[in-house]
């Protein structure tokens, strides 16, 4: 199951960036695949194939947390059923599903300490994105200015008090995730 799905997810996004850069061309810096469920999907791969435990930690963390809200407030760039609103939706669910088989399923065991880890691999990506946009001008991971269309981010403030209040958010929802999860102490 678990290799089924890391390939599955693999398979979906090649074919996905193959599909983009065939229609949109390559657009430095403005379409690289630099978004926080880019990193996610391809960390959720390796976590399939290879059970390495950071990579699993980080997949269920941020990829649980991210793909569900990207799940609830979709960023669609074209409406739906287009081949992009449902590569949206195969990836961010895979994340979900993946994330959830590797560690419900018994499949992969989190670690102690495992929530602050993935935030910690978070906020050091969010960083180097950070200083990319910066140098750029883009805004991957919504760093610079929030989505377009409807998010859960219009609920955090303007800019840049929704970085902080999401970071917050964030924390909170992983040691959210780690409560049913968590090694328990035998007494």
């Amino acid at each position: 199951m678990r290799l089924a799905l890391g390939y599955g997810l693999a398979l979906n996004e090649l074919i996905w960036w193959v599909f983009r850069y065939s229609q949109e061309g390559l657009r430095f810096p403005v379409n690289l695949p630099l978004q926080l469920c880019d990193l996610t999907v391809w960390i959720t791969v390796l976590a399939c194939l290879r059970l390495a435990p950071l990579a699993v930690e980080f997949a269920y963390f941020a990829g649980t947390g991210g793909a569900l809200f990207s799940v609830i407030t979709p960023d669609l760039w074209t409406p739906w059923p287009s081949y992009p609103a449902i590569y949206f939706f195969v990836a961010h669910g895979g994340i979900l599903i993946a994330s959830v088989v590797l560690v419900f399923g018994g499949i992969a065991r989190l670690r102690p300490g495992a929530p602050w880890r993935a935030f910690g691999i978070l906020v050091a990506y969010a960083a180097a994105i950070g200083t990319f946009n910066a140098v750029f001008g883009s805004n991957y991971v919504y760093l610079c200015r929030k989505p377009v269309n409807p998010s859960l981010l219009d609920l955090m403030g303007p800019w840049p008090v929704y970085l902080v209040t999401a970071g917050a958010v964030c924390l909170g929802l992983f040691w959210l995730l780690w409560l049913p999860v968590r090694p328990r102490q035998v007494e």
